[in-house]
This record gives C-alpha cells, structure tokens and sequence, in this order.
C-alpha cells in the first residue's frame, strides 16, 4: 500500500503564493507519475499538473500555466506543487495522487487553498 499526505493548503490573498508538498510513503517502488487536481464547491475534480517520475516531463491544465510550478524531489518521494499569482477561482481541494506501474492510482486525502479577492 501507499499513503500520500499533503501539505501547505490554507488562505492566501489574491496575488499571493502558497506551495503544496504531497509525500508518499509504503510500497512506493515503480512510480510512473505524480501530481495534482483539485475540485471546487459544486465542481467536478479537474487536473492541475503532473509530472513524470522518471525525466521530469510536466504538464499543465491552461488555467494554471505560468502561474503554478510542479516539482519533484525524488530521493524525498515528494511532489511540489508551486502556486503563484492565485486567484479567487483557484479555490478548490487540491488532491494528489501518484500513479504506479501495475498499480491502480492513489489519492491523497486533500488540502484546502482558498484565495480572497
């Protein structure tokens, strides 16, 4: 089994920055990828960024590109979510998961951003 726990949610202004840190623990051999959605009240989850484990290839939703940063630290097991520039509507529960070769995918439990206009 593998257990992923967040990091770094809470409230910023509009403008501001937080960073998300999502650490997976246990059976964690053979990651293909980690990263991140979120969902907002009323929303479905939507993608955010992920990033590949072996490379470093990322990707990115549009509504995030150039404002949010997503790294890994690979001896940490530990994905980064860097969040600039954040605005009302990036409000939401952000999830991560990390996806594992011959494994279904694991989602961590959330943590909340709220931005204030």
């Amino acid at each position: 089994q593998v257990q992923l726990v967040e990091s770094g949610g809470g409230l910023v202004q509009a403008g501001g920055s937080l960073r998300l840190s999502c650490a997976a623990s246990g059976s964690i051999s053979r990651i293909n990828a980690m990263g991140w959605y979120r969902q907002a009240p009323g929303k479905e989850r939507e993608f955010v960024a992920a990033i590949i484990w072996s490379g470093g290839t990322t990707t990115y939703a549009d509504s995030v590109k150039g404002r949010f940063t997503i790294s890994r630290d690979n001896a940490k097991n530990t994905v980064y979510l860097q969040m600039n520039s954040l605005k009302p509507e990036d409000t939401a529960v952000y999830y991560c998961y990390v996806d594992r070769i011959l494994h279904t995918r694991t989602w961590g439990q959330g943590t909340q951003v709220t931005v204030s206009s």
